[in-house]
């Protein structure tokens, strides 16, 4: 039974490599590839320089030469798409892991937050904000409470306060009007007039009496 099941097809199936084994695994291989790459390219111009030696000395060898260069330019492109169709492989592995690994993440973050908000419903989160709100309105008026001044005088009347004022600048206009109306009823002030004689100068006369003493001393010398 178990032969028949292996012919079949129907036997046990192997478990295939991981992403990561799939990865390594192309990366030797276009290692591989690439050493084999540097290899015809040396061969390649090693035929050449055979052809170019012999020319047309040796049709034959040169000949032979061009040949198996054709033959490993032949090799060196297929192992050129090989190479190609590696690299492209590899990268699409690459980038199926990397969103296998995003899709992980954002999954795993899906039931986080599924997590987080699981206790939680929209209604008490509304009841929860209006009381929150309320309680504001409740600190601003007890601020408000606070801040408003109390104590004598709070009773008393705007209107009576401003009838008050109007009163006091209506008599202080009234003492100035009436200090303006005295100021034009004194009599102007009359000043001495002048004299009209005039007045003997001081230093005249004491020189006459001088001049008189000297003749009277010449008379009694004589």
């Amino acid at each position: 039974m178990n032969s028949l099941g292996r012919l079949f097809g129907r036997g046990k199936k192997e478990k295939g490599p991981t992403p990561e084994e799939a990865i390594q695994k192309l990366k030797e291989t276009e290692e591989i590839l690439v050493k084999k790459q540097e290899f015809l390219e040396q061969k390649i111009q090693q035929e050449l320089q055979t052809a170019k030696k012999h020319g047309t000395k040796n049709k034959r060898a040169a000949l032979q030469a061009l040949r198996r260069k054709k033959r490993l330019e032949q090799q060196l492109a297929q192992t050129d798409g090989t190479l190609s169709t590696l690299e492209f492989q590899r990268e699409a592995i690459e980038n199926a892991t990397t969103n296998t690994e995003v899709l992980r993440t954002m999954e795993l973050a899906a039931k986080g937050m599924k997590k987080a908000y699981q206790d939680m419903d929209i209604d008490k989160v509304d009841e929860l904000m209006a009381d929150i709100t309320e309680q504001q309105e409740v600190a601003q008026q007890i601020s408000d409470a606070i801040c408003r001044p109390i104590g004598f005088g709070d009773d008393v009347d705007e209107d009576e306060l401003l009838e008050e004022l109007e009163e006091l600048e209506q008599e202080e206009l009234d003492q100035k009007l009436l200090n303006v109306h005295n100021e034009e009823q004194e009599p102007p002030v009359k000043l001495p007039s002048v004299p009209s004689t005039r007045l003997p100068a001081g230093p005249v006369a004491k020189a006459d009496e001088d001049e008189d003493e000297l003749k009277q001393l010449a008379e009694w010398v004589s």
